[in-house]
């Protein structure tokens, strides 16, 4: 709830969780750390960060604490962490993806246990906790006290798996019940005692009540007796003294004469007495009435007591007596108590009995206390582990710290180090003490993001999940000073399938490129999202993913078994959710996310979708470089998620033009144009001639299909005259010809009864006296062929709607003669109209808003741009038009392309990049403009 007033219709309203009460959960408990009840040991806690001297070593025979420790299937690698760990006060084990640390973690977690310990495990998220957890459990389940709980779960259970297979054992709560069914049993035959001795003190009280309900009865009707037969005679007594005062009054007759007023005096007198009796009478009759009345009610309620008499008593025949009955009753609730006072001292213990506890970050840094006592203290998944909680989680240990984890992978969510609002100084502290991870603040990572040689760590170097090839990639990108050996063999899990047969895939989309929408066009890819579309078609037409509401598929062939579709941005994630929800017939929760939703998961089949393929750069997705650069680690957790195959849609030109020379991510396009089997975006989506399409079936027509340029105008028309509801056109710019020609196309179709919308710019948009007039000249000419026309402001979409179903897409307006002549695309889904249409209205409310063009006044020199700025007259900036140069913004690694492209110069006296205004226009420059 809040107070605030947001007035009777607000625009728009989000809420947001706040994330500041964990901070604040973790800095109260981190003022205590000092204090004689804090449970945080600060040298222990320093271990964390590389202070103290902790004492490393190696267990000599690590089999007296692990179970068939020379037959576990475990490599040289694997084998040293766990003998490191049970010898050594601390341990940070590298374990990139697919190494087996679950299992080195578990191993180590069962020969603390064995060696007496009590273990504290934890993990970013519960998903990870139970995961573990689950692998602890097969490892100890045999040991005595199992099922009374040494291996607890603090939090609720996520894991589906682990709820089922070992849920009665881990969760306290569960653990209870079934240690106190006995006591319950007696709580429950105690309760029925109970209920019975009440129920028979009821018989009894109701057997008491009748009683005394007729003796009552009957003493109020023999009080009612006497009190009628009282008033009786104070009736007749009254009437009788009445009667001789009325005589009396006769008698004295008028007071007149002598003694007149002797009269008068006598005869008030009278009639005084007169009047009393005469009441008197009034009352006793009222009393006989009452009393008769009594007397009924009185012997109505004895009739009753009589009539339920007999059925009550009878009632209690063989009960004990009431007295009895009443003693019994309060001692089985004495028992009661007493059982429920030790059934709670049962729930105390079994946290008591417990010996290996799993509980997030989270839970460790807001519990007061999870443990009595904490022997060994084991952090997984630490890279994604703010370093305070860390810290403060590594304190609690009283003899080991185990720190789990790959550096290299996602890291801990913080916001401090990029807070606009936060001070440099500020934001040098959150780099330092928050952004960082225990690896890195433990001093084994170098600067450069490489790691160094240590006795406190161990690094897992052979993984299991990835085919050869697919690691080959992940080792270019993320460990190339410590690349992994591949484990397991080279053979796919999956049926063949043609369209997939190489573990590796580039599908290149270069020369296929549509301009993306809005502020941010690199978030979206319209060609990506139609390859990926098709990709997965043709996995369903090959039968390695189940075809549209396939019924009743076994689990392990599910479209989320095999597949993840993985985006960096997430308008394209949920452009890609609705266009496969349509392939599938349904939405497959956890089949199309972004990189985040992925970590710690794996899939047969992996499609990454690069996206960038418009705008000036990539997106901040790709902006790092070094081995601990945010780029670095999520490109590796996106491409380590294969198992057998992976697929990357990429625009190559694209990224090789913008990437940085040394980036990860380039290393990565190298890497696939070497070594993938590369395929280009025509043979998913083919070009397709005009004339080809009154040919297609209705199934291929729904297909994605590219147009080169001298074949738009055809098809589009096509289209235009098989339109049956709607036609929306988005064409920023106009001119006389297209219009003209565009007219006589859609006049037909509105006085058919077709909608027809046209969205262009406003005429005031216009950077000319001159091109204001005939812009206001072709809007009329559209509307008197039946179109509406609206205006958006500084839209750039080049977008064709047909009855909210067919899609063309590409860098065409329609309407102009301007713009690159690149291919368009055309394809059918009413869901990616949908949100092609809220993408462009969403985009038209965000952009800024600025003033139009206006002629200058007399006297006034004449504004070269629109009257927005406000800048002095000497200033250049991006956007201006001064003596018929259209002044740029171009990065100085773009200046080559710029000059090729567009012919820019080099302004030395404004310091800034041009071209000739009367030769490029705009639009063909949008990407150097603001």
């Amino acid at each position: 709830m809040t107070e605030a007033d947001f007035g009777a219709a607000p625009g728009s309203i989000q809420i947001r969780q706040d994330d500041s009460a964990n901070w604040s959960a973790l800095a109260e408990r981190l003022e205590t750390v000092g204090h004689q009840d804090s449970p945080v040991d600060a040298e222990h806690a320093g271990w964390l960060v590389g202070r103290g001297t902790p004492n490393t070593g190696s267990a000599e025979n690590p089999g007296q604490w692990v179970a068939n420790w020379s037959g576990l299937q475990l490599n040289s690698r694997q084998r040293e962490a766990v003998a490191h760990a049970l010898a050594s006060e601390v341990l940070f084990l590298w374990g990139p993806p697919g190494t087996g640390k679950t299992d080195v973690v578990g191993h180590i977690v069962e020969g603390s246990f064995r060696q007496g310990l009590r273990v504290l495990f934890l993990a970013p998220t519960n998903v990870a906790v139970d995961q573990a957890l689950e692998r602890m459990c097969s490892l100890l389940e045999h040991e005595a006290g199992f099922a009374e709980g040494i291996v607890q779960r603090a939090g609720s259970i996520v894991l589906p798996s682990l709820r089922s297979r070992y849920g009665d054992q881990v969760d306290p709560g569960r653990i209870a019940v079934l240690l106190v069914e006995s006591i319950d049993r007696q709580i429950s035959t105690a309760t029925d005692q109970l209920k019975g001795a009440r129920a028979a003190q009821s018989l009894h009280e109701r057997v008491r009540d009748l009683e005394s309900d007729l003796a009552t009865a009957t003493a109020e009707a023999a009080e009612a007796d006497r009190n009628h037969a009282a008033g009786s005679r104070a009736v007749l007594t009254a009437d009788a003294a009445a009667a001789r005062l009325r005589l009396a009054i006769d008698k004295v007759g008028l007071p007149t004469g002598l003694f007149a007023d002797r009269k008068a005096a006598k005869l008030r007198d009278l009639r005084s007495a007169l009047e009393d009796e005469e009441t008197g009478a009034r009352r006793a009759r009222e009393a006989v009435v009452s009393a008769a009345r009594r007397h009924k009610a009185a012997d109505q309620q004895a009739a009753e007591a009589q009539r339920a008499l007999p059925a009550a008593r009878a009632a209690v025949i063989g009960i004990p007596p009431g007295q009895a009955v009443a003693e019994a009753a309060a001692t089985l609730q004495e028992r009661l108590d007493e059982l429920g006072r030790k059934r709670k001292r049962i729930q105390d213990e079994v946290r008591s009995r417990c010996r290996v506890l799993g509980a997030t970050v989270a839970k460790a840094v807001q519990s007061r206390k999870l443990l009595d006592e904490v022997d060994v203290v084991v952090i997984d998944e630490a890279g994604m582990v703010n370093l305070p909680s860390a810290w403060f989680a590594a304190g609690l240990a009283r003899k080991r710290v185990i720190v789990a984890g790959d550096f290299r992978q996602l890291p801990a969510v913080t916001k401090g180090d990029g807070d606009r609002q936060a001070s440099e100084e500020e934001r040098a502290h959150s780099r330092e003490w928050t952004a960082r991870d225990a690896f890195h603040a433990a001093g084994l990572v170098d600067p450069s993001g490489r790691v160094r040689q240590d006795p406190r760590l161990v690094a897992l170097d052979t993984q299991y999940r990835m085919r050869e090839p697919i690691c080959a990639v992940v080792n270019e990108v993320a460990y190339p000073d410590a690349p992994l050996k591949t484990g397991r063999g080279d053979a796919s899990r999956l049926p063949f399938a043609p369209l997939i047969d190489s573990p590796v895939i580039l599908i290149d989309t270069s020369g296929r490129r549509i301009p993306g929408g809005g502020r941010k066009p690199h978030m979206t890819n319209a060609v990506h999202a139609a390859v990926i579309h098709e990709l997965v078609r043709g996995l369903q037409y090959e039968g390695v993913l189940p075809g549209r509401k396939w019924q009743q598929v076994p689990e392990g062939e599910r479209a989320t078994d095999r597949l993840a579709v993985i985006s960096p941005y997430r308008e394209q994630v949920k452009a890609l959710k609705s266009s496969l929800a349509h392939r599938f017939g349904e939405d497959y929760d956890g089949l199309v996310d972004t990189v985040h939703r992925f970590q710690g998961s794996q899939r047969p089949v992996v499609l990454l979708d690069t996206v960038a393929g418009a705008g000036k750069d990539p997106g901040f997705f790709y902006s790092g470089t070094g081995l601990s650069s945010q780029t670095c680690r999520l490109l590796n957790v996106a491409l380590s998620r294969a198992q057998d195959h992976l697929v990357v849609v990429a625009d190559v030109a694209f990224l090789r033009k913008h990437l940085a020379p040394h980036s990860e991510a380039l290393a990565m396009v190298d890497h696939l144009e070497a070594h993938a089997q590369t395929i280009s975006a025509d043979q998913l989506i083919p070009i397709l001639d005009a004339g080809q399409l009154a040919n297609l079936s209705e199934e291929e027509l729904t297909r994605p299909a590219f147009f080169e340029h001298s074949e738009v105008a055809a098809a589009v028309e096509w289209d235009v005259e098989r339109a049956r509801h709607s036609i929306e056109l988005y064409s920023a710019f106009m001119d006389r010809a297209p219009v003209g020609r565009w007219a006589r196309l859609l006049g037909p179709r509105t006085a058919a009864g077709i909608k027809v919308t046209v969205f262009t710019r406003p005429p005031e948009e216009q950077q000319e006296p001159t091109r204001v007039a005939r812009h206001r000249e072709l809007v009329q000419q559209l509307e008197d062929a039946g179109c509406r026309v609206e205006f958006r402001d500084r839209m750039h979409e080049k977008v064709l709607m047909l009855d909210g179903a067919v899609l063309w897409h590409g860098s065409k307006n329609l309407l102009a003669n301007i713009g690159p002549t690149d291919l368009m695309m055309r394809y059918t889904d009413p869901a990616s109209c949908d949100r092609v249409r809220r993408l462009m209205e969403r985009t038209r409310m965000e952009r800024p808003a600025r003033a139009p063009w206006r002629p200058a006044e007399p006297g006034e020199a004449a504004s070269e741009v629109p009257a927005q700025r406000t800048e002095p007259t000497d200033t250049v900036y991006p956007g201006l038009v001064r003596d018929g140069r259209l002044y740029l913004d171009v990065p100085f690694a773009q200046k080559d392309e710029a000059k090729s492209l567009l012919r820019a110069r080099w302004d030395k006296e404004a310091g800034r990049w041009w071209v000739d205004a009367a030769r490029v226009t705009r639009e063909q420059a949008a990407r150097w403009l603001p």
